[in-house]
């Protein structure tokens, strides 16, 4: 009995061992294929995403479909976009591959193919709410790449804020479905805003291309 002890624990500290390696694997597994959280560093999806709240994207979903319309996605900025630290974006898709986006109808909304787009996430503050877009454009979205913009339209740099900048590039404004790391579906931090970030209602009614 006196010596079987120390085989008994040794056994006992392999197994952890095992299992922590298990689980450190199956850890980066999931974060490399299936999963990923990010932080929020700024105020452009104000309401919708506070600063330094925390969100689950899901890096899986895109390889069996195409993004939709009112999607909240995390993705790598175009080079005319990026920030001196690299980091990602995340915004709200606006429109797809060959939606027109016009701005704006009688009643300050953006209109896509044709539709009227009610947007009750946007910003609002003290009972003032953004405008849906503070420059009149109309745009055709190129095939395979994305329009997208902030919640807090008065603070997003985003596609609108790239169209201006470049002069109407389309290209140069809009965001290759290929650099869409996921779609941020659940904001899981802080613990009293926990809950799914899903597809509008507004967007049920948006016709096709």
């Amino acid at each position: 009995m006196i010596e079987e002890q120390p085989t008994r624990r040794g056994a006992l500290w392999r197994e952890i061992l095992i299992l922590v390696g298990v689980a450190a694997v199956v850890a980066l597994v999931v974060r490399a294929f299936l999963l990923q959280t990010f932080w929020i560093p700024s105020g452009s999806m104000e309401n919708t995403l506070e600063i330094n709240d925390r969100v689950v994207a899901n890096k899986v979903v895109y390889h069996v479909r195409d993004p939709d319309r009112g999607e909240i996605v995390v993705f790598q900025p175009p080079v005319q976009w990026r920030s001196a630290s690299g980091e990602a974006f995340i915004k709200r898709i606006i429109g797809v591959g060959g939606d027109t986006i016009v701005c704006c109808d009688e009643d300050d909304r953006l209109i896509i193919n044709g539709y009227p787009l009610d947007e009750s996430y946007l910003y609002e503050n003290d009972g003032v709410t953004d405008a849906a877009a503070d420059t009149e454009f109309e745009v055709v979205v190129p095939e395979g790449r994305l329009w997208v913009m902030g919640d807090h339209r008065s603070w997003s740099g985003d596609s609108l804020d790239q169209y201006r900048a470049s002069d109407g590039d389309l290209v140069a404004a809009t965001v290759s479905e290929d650099d869409v790391i996921g779609r941020a579906f659940v904001r899981f931090w802080p613990v009293g805003r926990a809950g799914l970030l899903s597809i509008p209602e507004e967007y049920d009614a948006v016709p096709g291309r």
